[in-house]
């Protein structure tokens, strides 16, 4: 289980504020990419906290209220199919990250960030750890508020755009989304960037 190991390094080196980050929706084929941003008071008790992708969508439902009623600070934000499509995933998960830090009400010493790659937000010194939302309690929080916070959007797109059945597979590359792709075509929330080879068989076949 996930635990304050790594935010106890920061916090016996005097950084009060330690904040994990960490994305949802990096891979799906349409909806926006997620980041949140959650910092904890020392020896802060969520029961049953765990990496997102280890939680059932009830448990993270769940826990989603918990984290925001027992954080010091949290932000969640955001980056849409166009940003996506301009800037490529990478940056424009980097920039949901820099949208979720800057809701914090908390002023971050640190951010722990999932992954091996630095978002370059520029507010404070920036921590990549590799499976972080399995290893801090922070990361994971950040991994659920994310998840739960993306899912919610796609549920919200479902309902403008019922025949992609959205509800289903959350934007995902599923049998059943390839198949609404190919009776309905893209929608304005579908990433152009990642259905280029759909779009180029979809033209030769």
């Amino acid at each position: 289980m996930v635990d304050f190991s790594l935010e106890n390094t920061y916090w016996l080196q005097g950084c009060g504020a330690v904040c994990g980050v960490d994305e949802a929706g990096r891979g799906p084929l349409a909806g926006p990419v997620c980041a949140a941003a959650v910092i904890f008071a020392p020896d802060t008790q969520i029961p049953g906290l765990d990496d997102s992708k280890k939680l059932t969508e009830k448990k993270r439902e769940a826990l989603f209220p918990v984290i925001q009623e027992k954080a010091l600070a949290y932000g969640i934000g955001y980056a849409n199919e166009r940003e996506i499509d301009e800037y490529n995933i990478l940056n424009a998960t980097f920039l949901a990250m820099r949208r979720a830090v800057e809701q914090l009400s908390v002023s971050p010493d640190v951010l722990l960030v999932d992954g091996n790659q630095k978002p370059h937000i520029g507010v404070c010194d920036e921590v990549t750890v590799i499976k972080g939302d399995a290893k801090s309690v922070s990361i994971a929080a950040a991994s659920v508020l994310a998840k739960v916070s993306r899912d919610r959007k796609m549920l919200e797109l479902d309902a403008q755009y019922p025949q992609y059945a959205f509800q289903q597979h959350k934007g995902y590359g599923t049998k059943l989304h390839y198949e609404r792709l190919s009776q309905y075509g893209l929608s304005p929330v579908h990433r152009r960037t990642f259905l280029k080879k759909f779009l180029e068989a979809e033209r030769d076949g």
